[in-house]
C-alpha cells in the first residue's frame, strides 16, 4: 500500500512538473465538478433548505440539472478567458479572486440575459443567485487549497523549475532577487552563462558557471526546465544569435529585458500586423471607453457633491466676505490634461496680493498672508470645493494627480524624472498621493510615484476606493499652511 501511494505521488509530481497542460485539463475537470456541486447546493438551498417554504416548483429537479449541459462548458470557457488556468505560481491571490468574481459575474449575467430574451420565467432567480455565491466561494477555496499544497511542496524542493540565466546584467540580478523573495514560485536558478564576467563570480549564491557557447554542453546534463535570456543592453546585438541557440536546445525560453532604468514602469505590447510594439507606459484612461466611464462618474459625482456641500459653501462664502476684503473666488492658472493650462477655482484663503508676489512660492508655516478663516479652510480642504465647477467644465476630475502652476511645472520637469507623465490624465480634486499623506509641503518625488501608480493602475474601483479614503481621512491636511 505504501509503495502504491508513493508511486501515485511520483506520477502526480511528474504530471505537474513536466506537463502543466495536463494539469490544467485536470483542473478543468475538477472545476466542472465544483460547478455542478455549487449548482446542486443552490437548488437544495432553494427547494429543500430554509427557503423551501416560499418556493414554487415550476420546473423539476431533472430540468434544473439539464441546464448544466450548457452551464458547465460556458463557465469553463469563461474561466479560460479570464486566465484561470494559467500556472498559479506567479499569480497573486487577489488577482485569482478578482478573475473568479469577474468570470462568475459575467456568467450569471449571461444566464439571466438568456432567460430574459427567451421569456423563461420558470427557473428560480434565487437559485441562480445562490449558485453565483456558492460557485465563487467553492472555486476560490479549491484554488487556494491547490495553491497552498503546491507552495508547501515547492518549499520542500518538489515540483520546482530549474532555470538557467543567459547573460549577467541588472535584469539577471533583479530576477534572482524576486525568485529568492518568493520561494513559493518554485524556481531554482542553476547558474548564469556570460562571456564578459569571469566564471565563479557570484550573486546571492548564484554563480557564473561558464560561457554562453557552453549552453549546448550544459543543457543535456542539467535537466533544465527553462532558459531566461537576461542580456545587458550593450549585448542586444547578440540577441538573435542567442535566441537561435536557446531555441535549438528545445527548452522553454523566455526573455527578461534589461530596460528598467529606461522604462521604469510597466510597459505593454501590442501587435501591429505581426510586428510587436512595446508601449513604454500603460495608461488605461487612453482607452475611449474607460475615459467615457470616468467622465460620466465625474459629472454625476460633482453634481451630487455640489448639492451636498452647498450649505457649507454658502456659510464660508459669507465668512470670507465678512472677514477679508477682496473677491470670494480665487482663480489660479494650473497645468492640466495634455499640458494645457486652465483656471482653477478655490475659495480665497489669503489676503489680496500682487500676482508677481503670489507666484513666487508656496505658502509656508505661519504664513502671514493666510487669513484666520483661510487657515481653517486650508486645514480642512474646504477651500478646494469650488473645484467641483472645474470638474463639471471638464478641466478636472474627481480623482487624479493634483495640478500644479506653470512655473513649478517648468521647474519640476527638469528636476524630477517622469514628472510630465501626470499630464496624460485629467488632474483631480483628490488623488492617490493625497490620501497617502503627500499634500502641501511634502516630497514631490513621492507624490509623483503615487501619481504614476494611479495613472497605470486606474480602475473604477480604484477611484471609488480613493474617494472613500478621502471622505474618512483625506480632508484634514496637516501639511497645509
Amino acid at each position: 500500500m505504501g509503495v502504491s501511494v508513493r508511486g501515485m505521488i511520483e506520477v502526480e509530481e511528474k504530471l505537474i512538473e513536466d506537463n502543466e497542460k495536463n494539469f490544467s485539463r485536470l483542473h478543468m475537470l475538477l472545476d466542472a465538478v465544483i460547478i455542478a456541486v455549487s449548482y446542486a447546493c443552490a437548488w437544495t438551498l432553494r427547494f429543500v433548505g430554509p427557503f423551501a417554504h416560499t418556493a414554487v416548483r415550476a420546473r423539476s429537479f431533472q430540468e434544473y440539472m439539464l441546464l448544466l449541459v450548457f452551464i458547465i462548458p460556458g463557465y469553463l470557457f469563461l474561466y479560460q478567458a479570464f486566465r484561470l488556468y494559467e500556472p498559479m505560481r506567479m499569480q497573486g491571490h487577489r488577482l485569482v479572486l478578482a478573475n473568479i468574481v469577474k468570470a462568475n459575474s459575467l456568467g450569471i449575467l449571461l444566464m439571466m440575459l438568456v432567460f430574459y430574451v427567451s421569456r423563461e420565467m420558470d427557473y428560480s432567480r434565487l437559485t441562480l443567485l445562490a449558485f453565483y455565491i456558492f460557485n465563487i466561494v467553492f472555486d476560490w477555496t479549491f484554488r487556494m487549497l491547490i495553491f497552498y499544497i503546491q507552495k508547501e511542496r515547492r518549499r520542500r524542493g518538489l515540483n520546482q523549475k530549474q532555470v538557467l540565466l543567459v547573460g549577467y546584467s541588472r535584469a539577471a540580478e533583479e530576477y534572482i532577487d524576486r525568485i529568492i523573495r518568493n520561494p513559493q514560485w518554485g524556481y531554482v536558478v542553476r547558474g548564469i552563462l556570460d562571456d564578459n564576467v569571469p566564471a565563479g563570480k557570484e550573486y546571492k549564491g548564484i554563480k557564473v558557471i561558464g560561457r554562453i557557447a557552453n549552453l549546448m554542453i550544459i543543457l543535456p546534463a542539467s535537466h533544465l526546465n527553462e532558459i531566461a535570456i537576461t542580456l545587458g543592453l550593450n549585448e542586444y546585438y547578440r540577441l538573435e544569435e542567442i535566441v537561435a541557440l536557446c531555441e535549438k536546445s528545445g527548452v522553454h525560453t523566455k526573455f527578461i529585458p534589461d530596460y528598467n532604468n529606461i522604462i521604469p514602469t510597466k510597459p505593454y505590447t501590442e501587435d501591429i500586423q505581426g510586428l510587436p510594439v512595446i508601449n513604454i507606459r500603460y495608461v488605461p484612461l487612453s482607452n475611449t471607453f474607460n475615459a467615457m466611464i470616468k467622465r460620466g462618474m465625474d459629472i454625476v459625482g460633482s453634481i451630487a457633491a455640489l448639492i451636498v456641500a452647498s450649505p457649507v459653501m454658502l456659510v464660508f462664502s459669507v465668512l470670507i466676505k465678512l472677514t477679508s476684503p477682496g473677491p470670494l473666488i480665487y482663480k489660479q492658472e494650473r497645468v492640466g490634461l495634455h499640458n494645457q493650462t486652465f483656471w482653477m477655482y478655490k475659495f480665497r484663503s489669503m489676503e489680496v496680493q500682487k500676482e508677481s508676489e503670489e507666484k513666487k512660492a508656496w505658502t509656508v508655516r505661519n504664513d502671514p498672508r493666510v487669513t484666520p478663516v483661510g487657515k481653517f479652510m486650508r486645514h480642512t480642504s474646504i477651500d478646494e470645493l469650488p473645484q467641483l465647477f472645474n470638474i463639471l467644465k471638464g478641466d478636472m476630475s474627481l480623482v487624479g494627480p493634483r495640478p500644479e502652476r506653470p512655473f513649478f511645472v517648468e521647474k519640476f520637469r527638469e528636476e524630477i524624472p517622469r514628472y510630465m507623465v501626470k499630464h496624460q490624465v485629467r488632474p483631480g480634486l483628490t488623488g492617490w498621493a493625497q490620501v497617502n499623506g503627500y499634500r502641501g509641503d511634502t516630497s514631490i518625488r513621492k507624490r509623483i510615484d503615487c501619481d504614476l501608480y494611479y495613472i497605470e493602475n486606474w480602475s473604477v474601483g480604484f477611484d471609488i476606493k480613493i474617494l472613500f479614503m478621502t471622505l474618512f481621512k483625506g480632508f484634514i491636511n496637516k501639511n497645509a499652511y
